[in-house]
């Protein structure tokens, strides 16, 4: 498994193991995410190689008497590094394949962690055309304060709807590119060599583990460290974006189900709770957990090719036999258990989001 020692990787493991699987892990700790280093989660039972992904030769060392690969590695959230993803998820991905097929490796099955970010917006209702695929909402648009998503037709606005996979995919940020990248390499790999694949469209997974370093990614850990430091979570646009949320046990889960069914092979599929969530409630449910009476602050902010909404269609992934098993509040209760027994939970957003500015990753809406 690569990226074995992160949130979902690590969650896959101890799930793999309690089955009966012989694991091995491939992860580089990358710093953003692992500050100290080799966390204590790593599970002792699973062999572990601590080496890049870019890395050939230790990946195909790594790849010796695989059956399975869970492909988890990447590179994520909004750091402004575009030559960095590129390399880690793009090319790590591809290189990972080239490996496999020239050594022959006898590899029986491929899962990709992909991520509801390569859809450029949520699927909407329109009154006059129906279900529609938006685009990216313009930057002109949200810079006026015009957060609404609109119908590509007759320019209305449209009302959320679960989003299917055959919603156009390419997305509108450096991260959600290479995402794309990482599933079609993966799945078009599969049709030509014949070995089956799965690229899993992740919602937004959270729970124990989620790093408390990284400032860019994973807005349920972002808005407890800001809150355990007395600092308000920061809502973009007007915090009412929804998302869907998926706890990371039950992402491990999903996982497990598309490695030993061939119903989901050479497919895309989302993988979510079915419901959306404002962001601003999210901060709520956080507080609320916390005992922690902070509002979280709006501040006239808006991230270019972020989408509005999001709410993952699972129909595809529950005809396979999957079903979520842990409610947003008991995971957000999980996490907040797992957080207090961290030390030193500092706020690391509060330097980051200068960088973001600066970096023209976040606009101010004018006026």
């Amino acid at each position: 498994m690569t990226g074995g020692a992160g949130l979902i990787g690590s969650h896959l493991v101890d799930l793999l193991l309690g089955e009966g699987y012989s694991v091995r892990i491939l992860d580089n700790l990358e710093p953003n995410t692992h500050r100290n280093g080799r966390p204590a989660w790593i599970n002792s039972e699973a062999e572990f190689v601590e080496s890049d992904i870019r890395d050939r030769a230790t990946v195909t060392a790594a790849l010796a008497g695989v059956d399975v690969v869970f492909h988890q590695a990447a590179y994520g959230g909004y750091m402004p590094e575009i030559s960095k993803y590129v390399g880690v998820n793009s090319f790590g991905t591809a290189q990972l394949l080239e490996v496999i097929r020239d050594e022959n490796l006898p590899v029986r099955k491929i899962i990709v962690a992909s991520s509801q970010a390569v859809y450029s917006e949520g699927a909407g209702q329109c009154e006059e055309h129906g279900l529609v695929f938006p685009a990216v909402r313009p930057i002109a648009q949200l810079r006026a304060g015009d957060f609404s998503v609109h119908c590509p037709q007759c320019d209305r606005p449209t009302i959320s709807q679960p989003t299917p996979e055959r919603a156009p995919i390419g997305g509108e940020t450096v991260y959600a590119i290479t995402k794309v990248d990482q599933e079609r390499l993966v799945l078009t790999w599969g049709q030509q060599t014949g070995v089956p694949t799965v690229a899993l469209r992740y919602s937004c997974t959270y729970g124990p583990r989620q790093s408390i370093f990284n400032p860019y990614t994973g807005v349920i850990a972002i808005f407890c460290t800001r809150l355990l430091n007395n600092q308000p979570p920061v809502l973009y646009e007007d915090g009412k974006q929804t998302r869907d949320f998926s706890y990371v046990e039950d992402i491990a889960r999903a996982n497990l189900l598309a490695a030993t069914t061939d119903k989901l092979d050479g497919l895309a599929v989302n993988v979510g709770s079915g419901e959306a969530t404002p962001i601003s409630e999210i901060a709520r449910l956080i507080a609320d957990a916390l005992n922690i009476r902070i509002e979280p602050r709006a501040q006239g902010e808006f991230r270019p090719g972020e989408m509005r909404h999001l709410i993952s269609d699972t129909t595809r992934i529950r005809a396979a036999g999957y079903a979520p098993q842990v409610s947003l509040a008991t995971g957000i209760r999980r996490y907040i258990e797992w957080i207090g027994q961290q030390a030193d939970v500092r706020d690391y957003f509060a330097s980051a989001e200068k960088m973001l500015r600066a970096k023209g990753i976040v606009h101010r809406v004018e006026g």
